[in-house]
């Protein structure tokens, strides 16, 4: 009966957003999701899915629009299936942003300033926590393609010979930077921006030689050996992210095409949307109305034809 009830429900539905497990992806796809009801009158699932497993959903058509889409995080699937196959749009406006490593001020106290700091050993033991002697740096959540890349990037300058890569869902993360910092325990994690965690504590981004793509060859994550075949001596290149739909879902509804490509969330509203969910507690939906009705005004500028 349950299973009967969830494939009814899925049926109803006339569009299908994908849902990432980041807080600011959350929020957005549930924005995305009471906009769309309320200018075109369209009921949308927000189905929880991997940027990896949208775009496959996106191009087979069973998903219709993914809130936020990381570059160059995602270039190979970009490529794949905007580029070649021409089965996902990624609009034209974009969100800068940006990612790399982060210290407390403690882990900069004890001298955890640029990347060449993490593969001294004698600086890095003041990261372990467990006892075993070595540091640890947290990398990302396991399902995120950007947490694998930080491993190549551990691997190519050398670090990840004496600290240990941890990978915990965001959350945790971030429940242990605020630890950290509350003890004055140092600690070096990956970071991005927008970010709440900025708002929150004095971190400081570890140094790093300037992104060359010369040096940073990462292969297509469908290799199941890319980590060993890639390299990465370098710091990220210029990051931002942007919504994808569906190019079948925009010849369908180009009315609502149009508003996604009109979305234009600043910096400031992405980290205002992180610290909504992650500090305050509140939960997607929850914020996404909130904000749906106080930005009425913006969402009728998005829709207009």
């Amino acid at each position: 009966m349950l299973a009967t009830t969830v494939a009814l429900a899925a049926e109803a539905a006339d569009l299908v957003i994908a849902m990432p497990n980041w807080p600011s992806g959350q929020a957005t796809a549930n924005i995305l999701k009471l906009s769309i009801a309320k200018k075109f009158g369209l009921d949308a699932e927000v189905r929880e899915l991997g940027t990896i497993n949208a775009f496959v959903g996106l191009d087979k058509g069973e998903v219709d629009i993914q809130p936020e889409v990381w570059r160059p995080n995602f270039e190979d699937l970009i490529k794949k299936y905007v580029t070649d196959k021409g089965a996902v749009v990624l609009s034209g406006r974009a969100v800068p942003a940006w990612q790399g490593l982060c210290a407390t001020p403690e882990a900069v106290a004890a001298g955890l300033k640029t990347i060449a700091d993490l593969s001294d050993p004698a600086k890095t033991a003041v990261l372990d926590t467990d006892g075993d002697g070595r540091g640890e740096v947290w990398i990302g959540a396991p399902t995120w393609l950007s947490t694998g890349i930080e491993r190549v990037r551990a691997n190519s300058y050398g670090y990840a010979a004496n600290v240990t890569l941890v990978e915990t869902e965001e959350e945790v993360a971030m429940a242990a930077v605020d630890a950290a910092v509350a003890t004055a325990r140092p600690m070096v994690f990956y970071c991005y921006a927008p970010h709440h965690v900025f708002e929150l504590h004095k971190l400081t981004r570890i140094e790093e030689p300037v992104h060359d793509p010369a040096k940073w060859k990462i292969v297509p994550a469908d290799d199941p050996l890319w980590i060993t075949k890639s390299s990465a001596a370098t710091a990220w290149g210029t990051a931002h992210f942007h919504i994808a739909y569906a190019a079948a879902f925009g010849k369908k509804h180009p009315d609502i095409a149009k508003f996604l490509e009109q979305v234009d969330f600043s910096p400031e509203e992405v980290t205002a949307m992180s610290y909504a969910v992650e500090v305050e507690r509140q939960t997607p939906p929850d914020y996404a109305k909130e904000w749906v009705d106080g930005n009425a005004a913006r969402i009728d500028g998005w829709a207009k034809p």
